[in-house]
């Protein structure tokens, strides 16, 4: 993916919605300042910070004011708790950006993380994409990575998300590691 080369100017800019509830101040300032120090500018619309009506003290005037100190970063409050899916949607229905990303209160961007995404939607605007996830160890907070495959996000008939390998006739149909997985 390193030597992929991107027209920045071709491809649409997000918001990225980041809803949360009662979430770490260092896990949720993580993810905003990996967003923010990884997205090239010009592909980065906003970063919405859905607040799904967390208690939590510092998560009040506290990160109001933070915020008030990002560019680019707004925070929005949900009036009761909504719920995942619905403090989501809460942020995309303020969006400005032609595409949204929905990431995770306690996720880490890496440079590069942007762009493939964009370009296959540029590709293909029906497209519903998700990066190759690494893993953060709960405990520490220390980067893993992901050393095997991309796997694929599923669930089981009880409905529970679980990961998937690759199926193989996915592998020998991929010419290059970057190519999409269907």
């Amino acid at each position: 993916c390193r030597e992929e080369k991107y027209d920045y100017y071709s491809l649409p800019k997000t918001s990225v919605v980041i809803a949360f509830y009662n979430e770490a101040w260092s896990t949720l300032l993580r993810t905003v300042h990996s967003v923010l120090e990884t997205s090239p500018d010009i592909l980065l619309e906003e970063v919405i910070l859905v607040d799904d009506y967390s208690d939590k003290e510092h998560l009040k005037e506290t990160l109001e004011n933070y915020v008030a100190g990002l560019r680019k970063v707004r925070l929005i409050r949900a009036n009761k708790r909504e719920g995942l899916v619905r403090a989501r949607l809460l942020g995309a229905s303020v969006a400005k950006g032609d595409i949204l990303t929905f990431l995770d209160c306690h996720c880490e961007c890496h440079e590069g993380w942007l762009e493939p995404l964009l370009a296959r939607i540029a590709e293909e605007e029906s497209a519903v994409v998700c990066p190759v996830i690494d893993v953060i160890d709960w405990n520490t907070f220390e980067y893993l990575g992901n050393a095997g495959e991309p796997q694929i996000g599923g669930f089981d008939w009880r409905l529970v998300f679980t990961w998937h390998s690759t199926p193989e006739r996915e592998q020998k149909r991929r010419k290059s590691k970057t190519d999409v997985i269907r």
